[in-house]
């Protein structure tokens, strides 16, 4: 082969690397790994929390702020008095977040690196309770996407939708979630500036009532996130 041939050939041989783009790949699959969270009524270290919503209170002073103290960890619950029974009502918070790291669990992004950002498209998200030895209906749960510094729900997180609520010891196989009006752009928000981390956080709030059952046992819940970009 003459060597003007050969610089010829050369010239159309695309150059690997260098954050050149494959021409043939216009669109990417990213959907994720299912995310799993659980409820465990164990975080909330309940002690004598079946004394505590039987008591009785006053709502001037109201005292039952200080028995939470002593009826669950730290952080995990509040109490106030209830105007009309005059019991001490008791409230629990979930707060579980699972890290998302688009870099890491979509290798095939890194043929795009000098596109900092994705026009991405969220599909559905599905929830499935696999286990459930809950003895208490849960409530209805938030699901949020935020920045990886926040791990619990505030004003830097954003909804994306809600988990309906779940009966006591009932599993549910995949169901789509019900997305809040700019759910799927709060979450594509996130997922299109893949090089930057981001949680997924499950919230919500369990009121316990005077003649309530205290509630034992732990959920699981998987979430799925299906979602496709384009550049």
């Amino acid at each position: 082969m003459s060597r003007p041939s050969l610089t010829v050939l050369l010239a159309l041989v695309p150059v690997a690397g260098c954050g050149l783009v494959d021409p043939n790949i216009t669109e990417f699959d990213l959907t994720l790994p299912p995310k799993q969270f659980t409820i465990d009524s164990t975080r909330w270290g309940l002690t004598n929390a079946d004394l505590l919503i039987n008591q009785t209170c006053s709502t001037t002073p109201d005292p039952c702020a200080a028995a939470a103290q002593q009826a669950c960890t730290e952080g995990t619950c509040i109490a106030q008095c209830d105007a009309t029974t005059l019991t001490c009502d008791l409230t629990l918070f979930v707060s579980l977040y699972s890290a998302i790291d688009l870099e890491m669990e979509k290798p095939e992004l890194s043929t795009i690196e000098d596109q900092p950002v994705l026009d991405v498209t969220i599909d559905a998200i599905n929830f499935e309770v696999s286990a459930n030895t809950m003895n208490v209906e849960t409530p209805e749960m938030v699901v949020y996407a935020a920045p990886s510094t926040v791990m619990s729900p505030d004003a830097r997180a954003k909804r994306v939708g809600t988990v309906p609520a779940v009966p006591p010891m009932m599993t549910r196989s995949l169901t789509p979630i019900a997305f809040d009006p700019m759910g799927r752009a709060n979450l594509a928000s996130f997922m299109s500036d893949y090089k930057t981390p981001f949680n997924i956080i499950v919230g919500s709030q369990l009121l316990v009532e005077m003649g309530d059952a205290v509630p034992t046992g732990a959920m699981t819940v998987r979430v799925v996130v299906e979602a496709h970009a384009g550049l």
